[in-house]
């Protein structure tokens, strides 16, 4: 894992709902660009909950950060679009779940995603030392 840190000024309101305001990276990282993961399970399958969607999404961004030698840990920034508000509170125990400890940047948004069955997407940003 790199030498990543949190940057939470005080000049900013304390971050809720377990994300850091910005991440400083050091210089020379190696940069991963995740691509927007959708529900989908390798066998083609789209689960019907939103609590499973969720984990299958999650699952997809840490195969591709696997195919590359990093782990959720490597993630500095999380872009995660939602299909209702109402999964807000569900999406944010299950984020927490998985990384754990690690607060990477955040935003979550309420999107239409491109079919109608996909709950939620989301598209990441690692970064590995070099």
């Amino acid at each position: 894992m790199t030498a990543m840190r949190a940057v939470s000024p005080d000049t900013v309101s304390a971050p809720v709902g377990g994300y850091s305001h910005g991440i400083s990276v050091p210089p020379g990282c190696r940069t991963l660009f995740i691509s927007g993961q959708i529900p989908e399970r390798p066998d083609g399958t789209v689960p019907e909950s939103f609590a499973e969607q969720c984990r299958a999404v999650w699952a997809n961004i840490a195969a591709v950060l696997r195919a590359d030698g990093l782990t959720v840990a490597d993630l500095v920034k999380v872009n995660t679009f939602l299909t209702s508000a109402d999964q807000v509170d569900e999406n944010g125990a299950i984020r927490r779940e998985v990384l754990g400890e690690h607060r990477p940047a955040l935003t979550v948004m309420i999107a239409q995603t491109l079919e109608s069955q996909w709950l939620l997407e989301i598209d990441a940003i690692a970064m590995s030392g070099s």
